[in-house]
């Protein structure tokens, strides 16, 4: 199957920002993409960028964005796309919002909501409630988990999800800064997983959207220029390109971690317990 990574400009005006998640949208179905993951805040806007202080959450247009994101799943269903879009999910009570990726499924229905489980200190500072939970999206056979921005920094979020069995991990964040780079590839190659990586187009110059694949390495990329891009990659279990990593290393590191191969191996002699001696 084939899947995109995008980059669009985000703006404090919802509306605008749901037309270009919507061009998004058309353009990567248009190059034969079964799903496109957009970045963090894609619809709502991200915190300190265009939701200027914490208070501003009393403030902002549900109901508009509401309205985007019905328009957004209509569209999925007229182009028969999943989409994966960033934005703000409203809490009661006077909770902070969760920082969400919302998952539209290619009948034009809101699958499910992904909320960002690991917050930065600065996040939960009145910005965001941190959500609870994993959540996975299968489409085509294939099975993706979602991660947020800092959750880069976590590679439990990223072995917890090869555990789950995914081939690969949508992730979303307003910016893809060198670290976040190095570590992205790195899970990649270390869980064996593609990653699709999404990023606002006004912060592609540090790094634009783009696909890596399960080898670590980048399979596609948009362009580092402050537009709107896409990153389009075809994703195939029987790629020779990836056969070391598919066919060979991740199921042998599912077994190296049971134990069971070395178990059986054990050395039954008295000196291997001596670690004081030559």
């Amino acid at each position: 199957m084939r899947i995109a990574a995008a980059q669009t400009v985000v703006s404090p005006d919802i509306a605008a920002n749901g037309s270009a998640i919507r061009a998004m949208i058309a353009r990567a179905a248009g190059e034969g993409a079964r799903l496109i993951t957009l970045c963090e805040g894609a619809l709502s806007g991200y915190a300190k960028s265009q939701i200027l202080k914490q208070g501003d959450w009393q403030g902002f247009d549900w109901a508009i964005q509401e309205a985007e994101l019905r328009a957004i799943a209509d569209l999925c269903g007229q182009l028969r796309i999943v989409a994966v879009v960033g934005g703000a999910h409203r809490l009661g009570r006077g909770y902070p919002p969760h920082n969400s990726l919302y998952v539209f499924s290619d009948t034009g229905a809101l699958l499910t909501r992904y909320d960002k489980r690991f917050l930065s200190n600065t996040e939960l500072a009145g910005w965001y409630t941190p959500g609870t939970e994993p959540v996975i999206v299968d489409v085509d056979g294939y099975r993706f988990g979602c991660a947020i921005c800092i959750e880069s920094q976590f590679p439990e979020i990223f072995s917890g999800y090869e555990r789950l069995g995914v081939d690969g991990v949508l992730f979303s964040s307003y910016g893809l800064p060198a670290h976040f780079q190095i570590a992205l590839r790195a899970h990649a190659g270390l869980n064996c997983i593609w990653i699709a990586a999404a990023t606002p187009a006004q912060d592609a110059a540090t790094g634009p959207a783009g696909i890596i694949g399960p080898d670590g390495t980048w399979a596609a990329r948009s362009s580092p220029s402050p537009e709107p891009g896409l990153a389009v990659a075809t994703l195939d279990r029987y790629d020779p390109a990836y056969e070391i990593a598919l066919q060979r290393a991740r199921p042998w590191r599912a077994r190296a971690r049971e134990g069971e191969i070395y178990r059986e191996k054990l050395a039954d002699d008295p000196r291997s317990a001596n670690r004081s001696g030559y």
